[in-house]
This record gives C-alpha cells, structure tokens and sequence, in this order.
C-alpha cells in the first residue's frame, strides 16, 4: 500500500542510525497513518512505532512527528499529550491543531505560563470556556487579545468582565473587546465608561478644557454611545439584557432620559427591562402594566420607577409612536424614524400635563444629535 508503513520501512529505520533516516520514517509513518489506510495490525504496529518516535533523542524526528500528525484526529492521546509536553518547534503544532488534546490537558499547559504555548492554544480553531477562563486568568495581553480576536473561542460573561478589568487598560485587549461580534453590552457599557474617563482626563489636561465643560462633554458623548450600544446590541437572552440594566442602574446611568430617549429610537425590550428594574418588579409583570390598553398600568409603573411626573406625556407618546411604527430599513432609517417621533413629542396637547418648554427643547436637540 502506497505511502504507507512496511516492513522494509521498519528495518531501515533500525538499521539506519542517522536522524535524518529516523525524520524521513518518522514522515512516511505520519503519512501513511493520517490517511487511515492501515490495517489493524498495521495501525498497532504504527502506533507502537510512533510512540517510539515521539520518545526519539533528534528534535527533528519529532518535529516530522508533529508537523504531519497535529490534525490527525486518530492520533493515540498519549502520543499527542508527549508531543504537546516537548519543546515549541514540537509542541506548538500540536498545541494550535490537535483535536485529540483534552480541555484538561490545555488547561494543564495554560496554567503553566508559557506564553508561547498560551498563544498557540488561544488561536486554536474552538477553543473551549474552560481553556478561555484559564487563559484571560493566566495569559498576558498579548494571549488574551489573540484570545478575544478568535471567533472560535467560547467566553462567558464573567470572563469578559475578567479580561476588561485585568487587562482593559491594554491598548490590545480593548481593541479586541471592541471588535468581537457577541460582545455582551454589559461588558460594552463597562468598555464606553472606561473610555470615557479617560478621554475625560485627557480634555482637562491637554485640551485646555475646564472640568465643568469636559465634563459636560464627555457626558454627551457617553450618553449618545449608550444610546447607541442598546439600540444595535445583539442580546441573546433576556438575562443578558437584564443584567445590561441593572449595571446601568448600579452605576447611575439609568437615568429618566435615557431611558427616554432609547424608547425614542425605537428600542422597546430596553424600555420595559428599565422600568422593571427601576420599579422592581418582574419583567414579565412590567411588560402587562406597560401594555395595558388603558393609561393607569403605564403610568402607576413610570411613577413607581421614580420617573419624573412631567415627562409621563412623553413616555406614552414615545410608546404609542413606537407600538405604530417601526424601522422601515430602507437608508436614513434611524433619521426618519427619529423625526416621525419628535413631530408627535412635539406637537402633543396643551394642557397642564404635557412637555414643559424646557423639556422639549431639551429632548428635541438631544435626539437631533443622536439621529445625525
């Protein structure tokens, strides 16, 4: 059988004591195992073969190993675990490519701090939760970005939280959070603060800008990618949405006029875990006040949540206007969007219970802004 193990193979590989005859069998039976053609008396006899291959004394003998056998799912798990334990030029094939290798053999490896080991692990195609947890807990900020910029990687949550607080100050990891498509928003809402009182520092000492006016500024920056963050997020579940909420609120953002204005682009999943939680109480008992056809279970929430009395006209104009319309996704879809919805704020009723003055000025310059 072609290209696979032979007898004659076996005896020049005994009778040939040169390492570049051991490289050049160890090659040949690498081949001849990866395409699966052997019989089982041959694979045994592959596999006693390769296992003595892999103890072979030539580093060269074992790269030929490691180099023709890393994406050899048949490959014997204690050969791969031997290769994987040898030097980088061995090891690290197997380390980025080897299915065989077990999340506790990579988590074995992680935990021993080699940051060139680390790197081939976090780039390998899936690389499972357990490894990412070991990883961001163990790795520098060169792995843990070579970790994040790696689609294949599952990371939970915590991890996440883990790599922004260890390593968010890293030009690297955070430009990898920003690009990673299942980014969760909490983590993003934690990324856009970070930021922001950064950019805050930076305008007080070189921009010569006065606390007051940076202040201001930054606030409206943050704000708007707040605004922005929830009405394009992808959540995935309504937990992850709840927990974007809460840490809002933990950290005193959740404030009536975000929540205004995230309703006022269109966002309704945000609005009703944002009243919820400000009122404290379910959402799905938040959702059956909000939708009630008549106007007391909206308002006996909004004024449960604190939300101010004066801005109540306005949380039922947005919501009606919203349960009306919607994204037509044709271009400029947000502008117009935007502008169906100041026209009705705007031009609500008279009476004592609407927008005061100030209000719509102020909300009607706040979502031209947003909506450019």
């Amino acid at each position: 059988m072609a290209g696979t193990l032979s007898h004659d193979d076996v005896d020049r590989l005994l009778a040939n004591p040169s390492a570049k005859s051991r490289a050049a069998t160890a090659a040949k039976v690498a081949a001849g195992f990866d395409r699966g053609e052997l019989s089982a008396s041959e694979r045994r006899l592959a596999e006693d073969i390769l296992r003595s291959l892999a103890r072979d004394a030539e580093v060269s003998v074992r790269e030929a190993l490691a180099a023709h056998l890393k994406g050899n799912p048949d490959l014997p798990r204690d050969v791969a675990q031997r290769l994987a334990a040898d030097v980088d030029s061995v090891a690290l094939p197997l380390l980025q490519f080897s299915d065989v290798l077990a999340e506790q053999d990579l988590v074995a490896i992680v935990l021993e701090g080699r940051r060139n080991r680390q790197l081939a692990i976090a780039g390998r195609a899936h690389v499972p939760e357990s490894v990412s947890d070991a990883l961001i807990d163990n790795g520098d900020e060169t792995v843990v970005a070579r970790l994040i910029d790696n689609e294949g990687a599952i990371i939970a949550e915590p991890a996440y939280e883990r790599a922004l607080s260890i390593h968010g100050r890293a030009g690297s990891v955070g430009d990898s959070l920003a690009r990673r498509s299942d980014l969760p928003a909490s983590v993003a809402a934690r990324m856009i603060a970070a930021v922001a009182e950064q950019l805050q520092d930076y305008l007080i000492r070189r921009a010569s800008l006065s606390p007051d006016a940076a202040t201001d500024l930054i606030l409206q920056a943050r704000e708007r990618a707040l605004v922005d963050l929830v009405g394009t997020r992808t959540i995935g579940d309504e937990a992850e949405l709840e927990r974007l909420v809460d840490q809002l609120s933990r950290a005193g953002r959740l404030s009536p006029w975000l929540v205004l204005r995230t309703l006022c682009f269109g966002d309704l999943t945000f609005f009703e875990a944002s009243l919820a939680r400000l009122a404290r109480v379910s959402l799905a008992n938040a959702r059956i006040l909000i939708h009630d056809e008549g106007q007391l279970g909206l308002t006996s929430i909004c004024r449960r949540a604190g939300l101010p009395e004066r801005l109540l006209p306005a949380f039922r104009t947005a919501l009606l206007v919203r349960l009306e319309t919607d994204y037509d996704g044709s271009g400029n879809d947000r502008r117009r969007f935007v502008e169906r919805m100041l026209e009705r704020l705007l031009t609500v009723g008279e009476d004592a219970a609407t927008l005061e003055p100030a209000d719509r000025e102020f909300l009607a310059r706040k979502l031209t802004q947003m909506a450019a």
